[in-house]
């Protein structure tokens, strides 16, 4: 019988670190249940989970950033400029000012001080709030303007375009999520003379896949592989499908809010009456296991 707090634990989003012993235990204090630390010897390993989708962000030490871990610092913020990196200040000694001069001069814009109890406060908020990327809130920050008045129902299923876990990638498996029958919910779209909710579904993907190509550090292998596509194949299969074009032409057409842009111009403001009266949702699928959510 599975652990239900290991399971637990393993959704939680992930800090990859590069801390102090007594500053690993005291991160592990503040998180618990919020996020799960990753704890690194080097700023190398950090890159490594950063390109195996195993961490939504840094947490640096200041004592542990010699000459050698300032370099590898600038360079991962450089290739990864979407991933929040953090520095943690736990105390001071006489060189602590100059090597905080140059973490802020290697790109890092984000110093915790933890040597007063609010400052483990900020520092759990701060890694809290990493956990939605800042292109899912634009994106339904946005779309609640372009679809001010839309029944429940239809806001239901915008807001799980962005914010469904990335392993849902089908119609049938994104249904599920919504505890609605795939049947129902593409027969609504068609009958209110939509695009069907697949189109909706690929080009929410690529929304993510836009933003995420933003960090020069991750390959078209790396976004296949944090997107849940089978292969880089698949990814680019699915590009030329949804845009006409190759993954690479994507990666330099498109960040993620042109290709939100494009996503809205193609899908929503075109039909925004029709879904804003949408009613997708309101047959509930009888599938055992299937809840619908809160």
């Amino acid at each position: 019988m599975s652990d239900p707090s290991a399971t637990a634990t393993a959704l939680l989003a992930a800090v990859s670190t590069v801390l102090t012993p007594i500053e690993r235990l005291r991160v592990d204090a503040a998180g618990e249940g919020s996020y799960q630390t990753l704890h690194r010897e080097t700023v190398e390993d950090v890159v490594q989970d950063l390109k195996a989708n195993r961490a939504t962000a840094v947490l640096v030490s200041v004592a542990r950033c010699d000459q050698t871990a300032r370099a590898g610092v600038e360079m991962m913020v450089r290739e990864f400029p979407r991933v929040p990196t953090v520095a943690l200040l736990s105390h001071v000694e006489p060189g602590t000012p100059r090597t905080m001069l140059l973490l802020g001069q290697s790109g890092i814009r984000q110093l915790i001080d933890v040597r007063e109890p609010s400052g483990w406060r900020e520092l759990r908020t701060l890694l809290l709030g990493t956990q939605v990327d800042s292109m899912q809130r634009r994106a339904l920050s946005q779309l609640a303007v372009d679809l001010s008045g839309a029944t429940n129902d239809c806001w239901r299923f915008f807001e799980a375009l962005f914010t469904a876990p990335s392993h849902i990638v089908t119609i049938r498996a994104f249904s599920q999520y919504l505890a609605v029958l795939p049947s129902t919910l593409m027969s609504r779209f068609f009958r209110a003379g939509l695009p069907a909710p697949k189109r909706y579904l690929a080009a929410a993907r690529l929304v993510r896949a836009a933003r995420l190509f933003e960090n020069p550090g991750f390959s078209v292998a790396n976004i296949a592989n944090h997107l849940d596509y089978s292969s880089p194949q698949s990814f680019g299969r699915h590009v030329r499908t949804v845009l006409g074009m190759t993954a690479l032409e994507f990666r330099r057409r498109y960040d993620g809010a042109a290709m939100l842009l494009h996503f809205r111009e193609m899908l929503v403001l075109p039909y925004a009456n029709a879904l804003r009266r949408l009613k997708p949702l309101s047959a509930i699928a009888r599938v055992r296991g299937v809840r619908r959510p809160a």
